[in-house]
């Protein structure tokens, strides 16, 4: 409604004449309320004063002669003024001599009146008056009528309603007469400035139809027409030529701009690519390099640096033709690789940024070795390129998680970060090339290629990968799902195998496992027993308070997140427990800091385990700390 006035002159004229004539009538209607208000409460109060007084006459022989009956008589009088509810006589010491009660009336009498009243109450109104004879005060005479403002008000409001609604009726006929001929010279304006508009003819012309303000104002609008007709038809003339000089610019432009942008691609991919594979070299060199370094270190770093400086050979190699990296046409040379392999490569070489910013890192993997048709090197940089995001955007000391599942003939990798996050509006253009997110001014962002190479290389396996966040601040997750070799997946690993043929060189122990991951659990236990241990398996605090009393274990390996207490808590229980003085606790969990193994240490902890832990691990703490 109220953009429609907005919109339109002749209603807005309209509006004008209702509006005047509501607020008049309005006005006018509320003097009127007010007066009568005023004038029916002094009416009111002046009928019943006279009334009062005309009984005070009529009673005072019954006072004087003390004749309640003759009173009562007199009273009852009052029946033919149904406005009044009650009526009473009292004496000159106040008390009640007659009384008068309408029909259905439910006022109180005063029960004591020692004087005169004038006076609107919440029920009606009261009066009450001497009775006098020969200047002597012979009693009082009380009435109480009915208020009935609220009901002369509601009949004065009908009244007025009517009134205004057919005067709003008239203003509105007559505002549409005096609308029309002020409005139409105008309208007509309108629909011909609407159609230049439109229709960008500067030929056509209003007509004029009167000889005041409104004419001159369409003569005006003419000229003015015929002249803007001829300088646009001069300015199109120019926008053409000067369009095709732009379009001839914007060609040129855009050629430098592919050639920088080819550039730059280059020298970005190039310097990031080339990165991550130096940084487990220096460090493998720097082993080599120390004096302490044993045969088994200097294996270590020797197949460090073989490894990766195969992937920078191969990485150099490619990123030469600049062409196959922005076309996608990217080659890979597949062979059969276990996945665990590939993301401990991947991990080895993000290790000295995470070491350097003390992250945690958690890694769940299947029990059962899972085997891919893939390029060894190429995925582990997809698993680092991933791994090195998640360092670089999380605060230093944040944890970060890889897990993976195998369902339906995909492995799904899922790498997880509590740090900057990802926006709702930058997610769908995570993977573009050189899409830096949310986090351009941080001095920790990357060139921009490494998750869209992520991308290209994923989808070269066959697979897809994908980004989610929370929100910002709230960390974010890359989920990597590839096609697995199921006539694979069930095989066990040669080393673990082997770990198991040499079982029979330890000595036998019984051992406690308290983890609430049911599949970690049961593959350690699978080990274990099959080196030939006794192994009880709980998956909680309670369950393993109870089964120590009659298991008995010489070690015990406790997780520290359990979901009724903590690993902490039943340590200090088990500790506390007579006869098991001499148990062996070691602790196993994804919490890695100096913090985490000072709690465990205190706690009663003989040794604190990060997760993953090897079955070398294991046997390490089963030997060297069980006696």
């Amino acid at each position: 409604m109220l953009a429609a006035i907005r919109r339109s002159l002749r209603a807005k004229v309209i509006a004008i004449v209702l509006v005047t004539t509501s607020i008049a009538l309005l006005s006018s209607a509320a003097v009127l309320l007010s007066y009568e208000s005023g004038n029916y409460r002094e009416f009111l109060l002046n009928d019943l004063r006279t009334q009062a007084e005309i009984l005070a006459r009529t009673n005072a022989p019954a006072l004087a002669f003390d004749d309640p009956e003759d009173a009562t008589t007199n009273l009852a009088l009052l029946t033919s003024r149904p406005n009044i509810n009650a009526a009473a006589i009292y004496t000159d010491d106040g008390l009640l001599f007659a009384s008068y009660a309408a029909a259905n009336a439910t006022v109180e009498l005063p029960e004591r009146l020692d004087g005169e009243l004038d006076r609107i109450v919440d029920d009606g109104a009261e009066v009450a008056r001497a009775v006098t004879e020969a200047g002597n005060v012979l009693g009082f005479v009380y009435l109480h009528a009915r208020y009935e403002l609220g009901d002369r008000l509601v009949a004065y409001l009908l009244i007025l309603a009517t009134v205004m609604g057919m005067s709003l009726l008239i203003a509105g006929f007559v505002s549409l007469s005096l609308a029309a001929n002020v409005t139409a010279p105008v309208r007509q304006l309108t629909r011909a400035a609407r159609k230049v508009i439109d229709e960008r003819d500067f030929t056509v012309r209003a007509e004029r139809t009167t000889d005041d303000e409104i004419g001159v104002l369409v003569d005006a609008f003419n000229s003015m027409l015929a002249e803007v007709g001829r300088r646009a038809e001069a300015l199109e003339a120019s926008n053409r030529r000067l369009k095709r000089e732009s379009e001839e610019r914007r060609a040129a432009e855009q050629a430098l701009l592919r050639a920088d942008q080819r550039k730059d691609e280059f020298l970005a991919t190039l310097a990031h690519e080339l990165r991550n594979p130096l940084a487990p070299m220096v460090n493998a060199m720097t082993l080599l390099a120390s004096d302490g370094a044993d045969a088994g270190t200097t294996a270590r770093a020797h197949e460090i640096v073989s490894r990766q400086l195969g992937q920078l050979v191969r990485l150099v190699d490619d990123l030469l033709d600049v062409s196959r990296i922005t076309s996608g046409k990217l080659l890979i040379k597949k062979e059969t690789v276990e996945l665990s392999t590939v993301i401990q490569n991947a991990i080895d070489t993000v290790r000295p940024l995470l070491e350097s910013r003390e992250h945690p890192l958690t890694v769940e993997l299947p029990a059962n070795p899972v085997y891919l048709q893939a390029d060894p090197v190429r995925l582990a940089q997809v698993f680092s390129n991933l791994l090195n995001n998640a360092a670089k955007y999380s605060d230093p000391g944040g944890a970060i998680s890889i897990t993976s599942a195998v369902s339906d003939g995909l492995v799904e990798v899922r790498i997880t970060d509590g740090g900057v996050g990802i926006s709702a509006e930058t997610l769908p253009e995570i993977f573009e090339m050189f899409a830096q997110g949310d986090n351009a001014e941080r001095t920790q962002t990357g060139l921009g290629v490494g998750l869209a190479l992520a991308k290209q290389l994923v989808e070269l396996h066959g697979g897809t990968i994908e980004a989610d966040s929370p929100g910002v601040g709230r960390g974010s997750i890359f989920i990597v799902r590839l096609p697995v070799r199921a006539a694979l997946t069930a095989e066990r690993p040669s080393d673990v195998l082997a770990a198991a043929r040499d079982a029979s060189a330890q000595p036998r122990q019984r051992v406690l496992l308290v983890d609430d991951n049911v599949d970690f659990a049961s593959s350690l236990a699978l080990l274990l027993e099959g080196m030939g241990h006794t192994v009880e398996v709980c998956h909680d605090g309670a369950a393993a308070l109870a089964c120590v009393k009659t298991f008995a274990p010489d070690v015990a390996f406790l997780d520290i997140g359990l979901p009724d207490m903590s690993g902490y808590d039943l340590a200090r229980e088990l500790r506390a427990s007579p006869g098991f003085e001499g148990l062996v606790l070691v602790a196993v969990s994804g919490w890695g800091q100096q913090q985490d193994r000072q709690r465990s240490e205190e706690a009663g902890f003989a040794l604190h385990l990060v997760k993953p832990v090897e079955i070398k691990q294991i046997e390490l703490a089963l030997r060297s700390l069980v006696r």
